[in-house]
C-alpha cells in the first residue's frame, strides 16, 4: 500500500535538568528508547529516499517510518543530532526562519514557557481577562465570556484552561494585541531579555547548516510561524518566498522540497502556491499513517511522539499493528 509512518517531535531534552522541567517535551532517555522501539518494528528511511521514491514512482520499504523535528530547537542540535548520527539515521528538520536569523522568540514558544513557569493557571487566566478589560475599547473586543466560550475548547493535548490561553494568545484576538499581552506575560514570568532566551532556545544558522552538511534534511516551516490558513494570499506568498530563499541558501533542493505547516494549518490557496513553488510534500498535524497512493502528497498526516511507545520493549502499539 506504500504507507509511511511520519513521526513528529518538538522539545527533546533531559527534563529533570532543564530550567523548565514542566515544559511539554520528550525526555531524552525516552527519545533514545523510542528510537530503539522504532528500529525494532520499522524501517526508518531518509527524506531523500522518500523523495526519490515519489519522483520515480517507486515503492518504499514495508513498515517505513520518517522522523520529523519541528521548530529548530537547540535540543535538536545538541540532543537529537548526535544520536541520529551515531545510529546512521537521517531526519527532517523544519526551522521557522525568523527565530534562526533574527533571534526572536516565537509567540507560540513564549506561551509554552509562560505555561511552564506558572503554577496557578487560573490566576494566569485572570491576568489575561484583566488585559482584555484594559484594551477592550481600543481594540473593539468582545466580552470575556465570549472569548472563553470561543477559545476554551479542550483537545487531546490540552484541557479547557490551557486551550483558552493558547487560542486567545495565538489567533483569536488582534495580532498586535496578542503580542502585547504575550510579551508582558513572558517578561513577567520567564525572561526580560528575548535575544538571550532565543539564542539558548533555537539553533543558529551555522548549526542548521551543519545538520544539512551531515545528511539531515532541512525543510520549510514558514518565516513567522503563522497559522498559514489565517493570513492573506499575499502574506502566504511572502511566507513561502522567504522560506524557499532560506532553504536554497542552506542547500536544500528547492525543486522538490518538503513543507511542514505550523500548527498543521493550510488552505486551498496555500496548496496552490506550494505547487507553483515546486513543493513535493506537505506535512500536517492530522493523526494517521500516510498512504502515498491515496493521500494528497501536500497534506500528509503524522503521528506525535506520544502516539508511540517510549519504552523499547513495550508491547506493539495499535498504530504499529496497522502497518505490520
Amino acid at each position: 500500500m506504500n504507507k509511511i509512518t511520519i513521526i513528529m517531535y518538538h522539545y527533546v531534552r533531559d527534563l529533570k535538568k532543564s530550567k523548565f522541567p514542566k515544559i511539554k517535551g520528550l525526555d531524552l532517555k525516552n527519545f533514545q528508547s523510542q528510537l530503539n522501539y522504532l528500529q525494532k518494528h520499522y524501517n526508518i528511511i531518509s527524506p531523500e529516499k522518500l523523495i526519490n521514491a515519489i519522483e520515480k514512482k517507486l515503492t518504499i520499504p514495508d513498515n517505513s517510518a520518517l522522523l520529523t523535528f519541528d521548530d529548530a530547537y537547540a535540543d535538536h542540535f545538541f540532543n537529537v543530532f548526535p544520536i541520529l548520527k551515531k545510529l546512521n539515521l537521517s531526519g527532517c528538520f523544519f526551522p521557522p526562519v525568523k527565530c534562526v536569523l533574527q533571534e526572536k522568540v516565537l509567540d507560540v514558544n513564549k506561551i509554552h514557557f509562560i505555561l511552564a513557569s506558572v503554577n496557578d493557571v487560573e490566576a494566569l487566566i485572570k491576568k489575561i481577562f484583566k488585559s482584555l478589560n484594559k484594551y477592550r475599547y481600543e481594540y473593539n473586543l468582545e466580552s470575556n465570556d465570549f472569548y472563553w466560550e470561543k477559545c476554551a475548547k479542550p483537545n487531546r493535548y490540552d484541557n479547557a484552561n490551557i486551550k483558552f490561553i493558547k487560542n486567545i494568545l495565538q489567533r483569536d484576538i488582534d495580532e498586535k494585541l496578542r503580542k502585547i499581552i504575550t510579551d508582558e506575560l513572558f517578561s513577567e514570568f520567564v525572561c526580560d531579555d528575548e535575544k538571550i532566551f532565543a539564542s539558548e532556545l533555537y539553533m543558529n544558522y551555522e548549526q542548521i547548516l551543519q545538520l544539512h552538511n551531515n545528511g539531515m534534511y532541512i525543510g520549510g516551516h514558514g518565516f513567522d510561524h503563522y497559522h498559514l490558513d489565517s493570513i492573506s494570499f499575499s502574506e502566504q506568498k511572502n511566507e513561502i518566498d522567504l522560506t524557499v530563499n532560506f532553504l536554497d541558501d542552506i542547500g536544500t533542493n528547492i525543486n522538490n522540497w518538503i513543507m511542514c505547516y505550523p500548527y498543521g494549518d493550510y488552505n486551498a490557496s496555500l496548496l496552490d502556491l506550494l505547487k507553483i513553488k515546486k513543493c513535493l510534500l506537505g506535512f500536517t498535524t492530522k493523526i494517521d499513517i500516510a498512504n502515498l497512493n491515496k493521500d494528497n502528497l501536500l497534506t500528509l498526516p503524522r503521528l506525535d511522539t506520544n502516539d508511540l511507545p517510549k519504552i523499547e520493549n513495550s508491547k506493539i502499539s495499535s498504530w504499529t499493528k496497522k502497518i505490520v
